[in-house]
């Protein structure tokens, strides 16, 4: 597997998936779209993020609900793979296509994005 080491310490990347948005954190936007949340295109029209309110909605149910843990580890994308093909990790699309829920997933992820292509950009 190829290093896809982030530039990000793993601080700044909890943080976000913690204070960011759908746009930038792609379990911000899976957990919103089971949660039913509104996606819509905001800016440019390019970005799709639950808006305010959602974003913040979401926030508030991962403050309620989400826990992070981790381990030290030199290579992780080696235990990431060995992860995913040992354990039922239904919001990981990447490298999961034998999980039951992707294709459930990637399906309700597709409508969500085309939903919000049919609706006006958001301020």
């Amino acid at each position: 597997m190829a290093n896809r080491t982030s530039t990000q310490n793993l601080r700044k990347r909890v943080r976000y998936h913690y204070r960011g948005n759908a746009a930038g954190s792609t379990l911000r936007f899976t957990l919103g779209c089971l949660l039913g949340l509104e996606l819509r295109r905001v800016g440019s029209g390019k970005r799709m993020t639950f808006g305010k309110a959602g974003e913040a909605a979401l926030s508030q149910w991962m403050a309620d609900n989400a826990r992070v843990c981790w381990i030290e580890q030199n290579e992780p994308w080696d235990l990431e793979s060995q992860l995913i093909s040992r354990l039922d990790l239904p919001l990981n699309l990447d490298q999961n296509r034998h999980n039951a829920f992707h294709s459930r997933l990637k399906e309700l992820r597709a409508q969500a994005r085309q939903r919000a292509r049919e609706l006006p950009i958001s301020s």
